[in-house]
């Protein structure tokens, strides 16, 4: 009896052995799983953290916007002596009085007769396209930036001071790009397929959240060029090659040649006119074509420009009637204020002087 009853006593004593091990392994089990658990979860939200800081450097209206440390009221300052150099655009944004240049180095203004400059952002702005809010633009960051190198798609409605990123952050730059004044049609060419795009010309009718690749039925021109975007109906655009420049009213779907221009190197519309520049019988010219009587051309009477010294850009400011600007690829700027009648030399060969 004595016998049994130690065996009993071992057999509890084992059974709680067993029963104890168990419970640790299914302890030790759940805490595994639930280990397993929290780091798939940490992963899962590590993941969509990336995705969300994707999302807002590719996409409009939200975070990630480029912002200056430097205060407004420091912002703009008075240009120093220099010489400006790889203009990519001038044009007269609808938030400031002047015409602004973009260059290699940052944003220059040339405000009530006197240089202006940006103390900071002073990025290698390509693309430019000035708007009633501001501007739009491309390119590559200023030297020592640590942003990523394209800067994709940007607007800045405060002189350049922030940079709403737009779309293809780190992925693209636009050397070619337009916008109305004030409609939402936005175009582009992209020379290089990135994450949505391939090779192409393309429209978004809602300042770069969405895009679609335009047809250009009739575009009889071996080259793209420089696009021009009519201020207040965003369907008519313009585009300067080297066969001449071609003009659609339908959003792209069907290019019509203007004229028998051959080689226009730049072009602009104001409310009323197509201006652009033409190269004939080796001369530089300018031509104002009335949008109303097809045909209608009327030669500008323009400084003389030698032949290896080509306009590059042209503005029109849609607020000021008359008011009219072009560089060229010297870096020579003349201003107008009577619609081209007169001219008034604004830089010769990019130098800013005191």
């Amino acid at each position: 009896m004595r016998d049994r009853n130690r065996l009993m006593a071992a057999a509890i004593v084992l059974l709680a052995l067993v029963m104890t091990g168990c419970a640790d392994r299914e302890e030790n089990q759940a805490k595994q799983e639930q280990q397993e658990q929290q780091d798939q979860k940490q992963q899962e939200q590590e993941q969509q953290k990336q995705e969300q800081q994707k999302q807002a450097e590719n996409q409009p209206g939200m975070e990630g916007n480029i912002t200056s440390d430097i205060p407004a009221e420091k912002f703009i300052r008075k240009a120093a002596e220099q010489k400006v150099d790889h203009v990519h655009g001038i044009g007269y944004p609808g938030n400031d009085d002047g015409l602004y240049v973009a260059s290699h180095n940052g944003l220059k203004m040339f405000i009530k007769g006197e240089w202006l400059e940006t103390a900071g952002q002073n990025h290698d702005y390509m693309g430019f396209q000035a708007t009633q809010d501001g501007f739009f633009a491309s390119g590559h960051p200023e030297k020592g930036s640590n942003l990523k190198n394209p800067l994709g798609l940007i607007k800045s409605t405060d002189k350049g001071r922030t940079l709403e990123k737009i779309a293809f952050y780190g992925e693209s730059d636009f050397h070619f790009l337009s916008a109305g004044d004030h409609n939402s049609s936005l175009y582009l060419i992209n020379e290089e397929p990135n994450s949505s795009m391939e090779r192409g010309v393309y429209l978004s009718r809602d300042h770069g959240g969405s895009w679609e690749q335009i047809d250009m039925a009739g575009m009889k021109a071996k080259t793209l060029g420089m696009i021009a975007v009519h201020p207040e109906n965003g369907g008519i655009f313009a585009m300067a090659t080297r066969e001449g420049v071609f003009i659609t009213d339908d959003f792209g779907k069907n290019m019509k040649k203007a004229g028998d221009f051959e080689m226009v190197t730049a072009a602009a519309f104001s409310k009323e006119s197509l201006l652009i520049s033409p190269v004939q019988d080796q001369k530089i010219k300018m031509f104002k074509l009335d949008l109303q009587q097809e045909g209608a051309a009327e030669e500008l009477p323009i400084p003389q420009l030698k032949e290896d010294n080509p306009i590059t850009y042209i503005a029109a400011d849609p607020r000021q009637d008359g008011r009219i600007a072009f560089i060229t690829i010297l870096n020579d700027l003349y201003e107008s204020e009577d619609g081209g009648q007169t001219w008034k030399r604004l830089l010769v060969n990019g130098k800013i002087e005191k």
